[in-house]
């Protein structure tokens, strides 16, 4: 039954990038669906593309074993929107065209700026993947009984044929689809488990007062963030990660206009925010009805929660419906992160950089196809090493490269007369660097135990995420960039001020 599911949904995957690749023949078509997808078909795109395995297995997973720390994610991941929503959804739209350096080299343009925007989206999409494999590897080993190895190479394999060949058109039906399943699937298991406590809210908190070895502990905060500026610093960094986040930011050119993009930004928040609201019951449910032993049993880090309470409540068809949707969350939004890596390759770096904007509509799609290929390869490689690794956190890290290294350039390009292109450099490179450096010296990559994390030793830096030294580090750098410098163009400024605010 698993695995007639699970090839179902790779069929279907594969039908609809058969039909997409008929409509992709150009490079907008390939970037962008050529601008055609209305604003609920991509809210619901948007949506597909957020709800990863982060939100379906991490969240789960970090509920059931710690309580309330982990619905932080839940919290910060939906509240992000209204800055999206607020702050960078129509401006995005108004001044770039296939990528978000495309939007900064509105204001400038300038090829070393394009191309460390470039470098941002590609690192970013590359950290946000890594997590979305490692999801996949622990699922189809739980599934299908593969090796984690085989695991994430079939996973690789299927996203990079869903890119090459569908390009945008492929990846947006793909992620309409997997939202689809994923809230119906999400939505039949909350209705089991709150059926089992009798409907009841007051009956369903009650029990988990005692249902757990944290007892009453397992409802407040403090089980797993004990210090409060490591909760503030995963807030930050989750609730100002997403109006950075290249795949998610490319899903605004896919729409005519700055009202549509709007407008798909309020469907997908929506959306996302029913399901963040079904996770309670995924966690709850995981705790009570099959218990953190048995959970880290099969995945220390908790990551197979949902589908194991999936078979606790509705026995192996569940468990296969499941496990078969949650593998199609894993395929969308993976073909999401190669598609905007590669975009940013072959438009920014080999478009704009190495061919000066001359390259010929067939250069660059097939640049984007062999970039895509390349993404892959390297995404698959560094997720064989990170196979221990929550993916919750391993998303939450991207997150905080977003806020660091995106969203300080994006705001100030659009809301800051005086910023400058040198500004702009200092700012994304320093966001970038400073979490990447941080991370690197963090609890989350050593640990005194061997086997815990990927290096035995103390951690220099003592938080596991550094979302609250660098995204101000990002700002700062931003800001300084631009106050010690003499470039200035407030001609620009001023065009793009029209520009990002009307569309004209």
């Amino acid at each position: 039954m698993a695995i007639a599911l699970f090839c179902a949904i790779v069929l279907l995957t594969l039908v609809i990038t058969y039909f997409a690749a008929k409509k992709t023949n150009n490079a907008s078509e390939f970037y962008t669906a050529g601008g055609g997808l209305k604003g609920w078909q991509n809210g619901a795109a948007i949506a597909g593309d957020y709800m990863s395995a982060a939100s379906f297995l991490g969240i789960a997973g970090s509920i059931a074993l710690v309580g309330f720390d982990g619905f932080f994610y839940s919290i910060g991941f939906l509240v992000a929107y209204l800055v999206v929503l607020y702050l960078v959804a129509e401006p995005l739209r108004n001044l770039g065209k296939y990528t978000v350096a495309d939007m900064i080299a509105a204001r400038f343009a300038d090829k070393k700026v394009r191309g460390v925007a470039a470098l941002n989206t590609i690192a970013i999409s590359i950290f946000y993947m890594i997590a979305q494999l490692v999801g996949a590897g622990a699922l189809i080993k739980l599934l299908l009984g593969l090796d984690y190895v085989t695991s994430v190479l079939i996973v690789g394999v299927l996203m990079t044929v869903y890119v090459v060949f569908g390009g945008m058109h492929a990846t947006s039906w793909v992620q309409i689809t997997k939202a689809v399943l994923l809230m119906g699937g999400t939505f039949v298991i909350s209705l089991i488990v709150f059926a089992k406590f009798g409907f009841s809210l007051t009956n369903m908190f009650e029990h988990m007062k005692t249902a757990t070895p944290l007892q009453e502990a397992f409802l407040n905060p403090g089980n797993k963030y004990k210090v409060p500026l490591e909760t503030l610093s995963l807030n930050l960094a989750l609730v100002l990660g997403t109006a950075g986040l290249p795949h998610i930011l490319t899903r605004f050119f896919t729409v005519k206009d700055a009202r549509t993009a709007r407008s798909s930004v309020v469907y997908a928040t929506w959306i996302i925010g029913i399901f963040y609201v079904m996770t309670i019951f995924l966690g709850f449910g995981a705790a009570a009805f099959v218990g953190a032993a048995d959970i880290t049993a099969v995945d220390k880090a908790g990551n197979m929660a949902a589908p194991l309470l999936a078979k606790a409540l509705g026995g192996d068809f569940l468990f296969a419906f499941i496990s078969a949707v949650a593998f199609a969350t894993i395929l969308a939004v993976v073909t999401g992160l190669v598609l905007s890596a590669a975009s940013a390759f072959a438009h920014d770096f080999y478009g704009q950089i190495v061919r000066r904007g001359n390259a010929t509509e067939k250069e660059q799609l097939r640049m984007a196809r062999w970039a895509s290929i390349g993404v892959s390869i390297v995404s698959i490689l560094l997720a064989l090493f990170a196979q221990k690794m929550n993916v919750a956190f391993l998303v939450s890290l991207a997150f905080a490269v977003a806020a660091s290294a995106n969203l300080p350039v994006i705001l100030f390009t659009v809301f800051w007369k005086r910023f400058n292109r040198t500004g702009a450099i200092c700012g994304m490179l320093v966001g970038l660097f400073s979490t990447i450096i941080l991370v690197a010296l963090s609890p989350n990559v050593w640990d005194p135990e061997a086997g815990k994390a990927i290096l035995t030793g103390t951690a220099i830096f003592p938080m596991s995420n550094p979302g609250i030294i660098s995204i101000p580090l990002g700002f700062l750098a931003a800001y300084v960039g631009t106050i010690l410098s003499s470039g200035k163009d407030e001609a620009k400024y001023a065009e793009v001020l029209v520009k990002a605010n009307t569309g004209a």
